[in-house]
């Protein structure tokens, strides 16, 4: 099969969407290198980037604009794609992000769009106005012209339903994984050694994710309050967003915890195991996402998880966990008591998350993947 991938973001997004798009490609590359894989992306200047198109298997073709697309590789993307992939000759034609060209209605190949979410439209006031426009024509036009739409959960897939009005035949339910890198055991010596690094003490409740308001996070720093009233155990936050982390300085410095938050900025990604191994407890009180990586992240590195009910996290994290009302929190910090302090309780979730997490694994998504590229072709 000679598969084209729209893969902007793997180049020059590197969290939430541009992680699915560089896991999907590297892994499709390394396990099935049977198949062409035509990563299409504008040109990128990243450091990061090129490392990782250098070390790309060779199945995977890294495909830039030519001619009169390098003078606007956005319009290249968006409106003259469908020329470059017909020369190319592919068979299937898959948008990792939400969007298709709009040139490729009458292009003869497979199209596959994957849907992350559909947050712009649960939680418009997030969104400008001209934002949710650009997005619902992108998402609608998308969706439409797919022969078939990827979601990410079954609550995406629900959305999709609901708001987009899209047949439930024309959704396919693919998880994503995270990176492998989180699925082995760090060695002691490598976590005691970035546990000094770091500075972070012995016991710690960790947040990763970036900070926005509907991460939620601010809830977190009040349950965190409630919690300290019982025991000791300070907050490790993993993220960057300016404007929402002085709001937490001052939320914190307002309810005399200050001392208690622990910021981290610009982690490596092969750091992030460890810390995450190291930590006592993780919490996650986001109000919506699509699937919610930091979860499986967490779960694969056995430490317990308190979530959000509601969305995708019962899909994310199983029955073993903890969810709470992401608006309680009172709650919410009760739930930080009760893993910090019960171990068997801990335990428990521990087993029960390392086990139901096994799903997620890289195998089954690209095995997933690949039975679905089958399909389509009939093969």
């Amino acid at each position: 099969m000679r598969i084209g991938f729209e893969a902007k973001r793997a180049f020059h997004n590197f969290v939430g969407l541009g992680n699915y798009a560089r896991s999907l490609l590297q892994g499709l590359g390394t396990h099935y290198p049977e198949h062409e894989y035509w990563a299409y992306t504008p040109p990128f200047n990243d450091e990061r980037a090129k490392i990782w198109a250098a070390n790309l298997p060779p199945a995977v073709k890294v495909c830039l604009p030519h001619g009169l697309g390098r003078l606007c590789p956005s319009l290249w993307r968006s409106a003259r794609l469908t020329k470059t992939i017909k020369k190319d000759k592919l068979d299937i034609f898959h948008g990792l992000s939400h969007e298709l060209p709009s040139d490729i209605k009458d292009w003869p190949g497979k199209k596959i769009v994957t849907i992350h979410d559909l947050i712009f439209l649960r939680y418009p006031e997030y969104f400008s106005k001209i934002d949710r426009y650009i997005f619902q024509k992108k998402f609608t036009f998308a969706v439409t012209q797919a022969d078939m739409v990827i979601a990410i959960s079954e609550s995406t897939k629900h959305d999709l339903m609901e708001i987009l009005h899209v047949p439930e035949e024309k959704i396919r339910v693919i998880y994503q994984t995270c990176n492998p890198l989180f699925y082995e055991e760090v060695s002691s010596d490598l976590k005691e050694s970035l546990r000094c690094k770091y500075n972070l003490p012995y016991k710690y409740i960790l947040y990763v994710g970036s900070f926005t308001k509907r991460k939620n996070v601010l809830s977190l720093v009040k349950a965190l309050k409630l919690a300290q009233q019982i025991n000791d155990i300070p907050l490790v936050l993993i993220g960057r967003g300016d404007v929402v982390k002085e709001q937490i300085r001052d939320l914190a410095a307002e309810l005399k915890i200050s001392r208690k938050i622990i910021f981290l900025e610009n982690v490596p990604t092969n750091h992030l195991p460890a810390l995450y191994q190291n930590a006592t407890v993780f919490v996650y009180p986001s109000l919506f996402e699509g699937f919610g990586i930091p979860i499986i992240e967490a779960l694969f590195s056995k430490i317990p998880v308190i979530t959000s009910l509601g969305s995708c996290f019962r899909e994310a994290g199983g029955e073993g966990q903890i969810y709470v009302d992401p608006h309680n929190a009172e709650q919410l910090g009760q739930a930080i008591i009760e893993v910090t302090e019960n171990e068997d309780l801990r335990q428990k979730m521990i087993q029960a998350g390392t086990s139901y997490v096994q799903r997620f694994r890289e195998e089954n998504t690209l095995q997933a993947m690949l039975k679905l590229y089958q399909d389509l072709l009939g093969h």
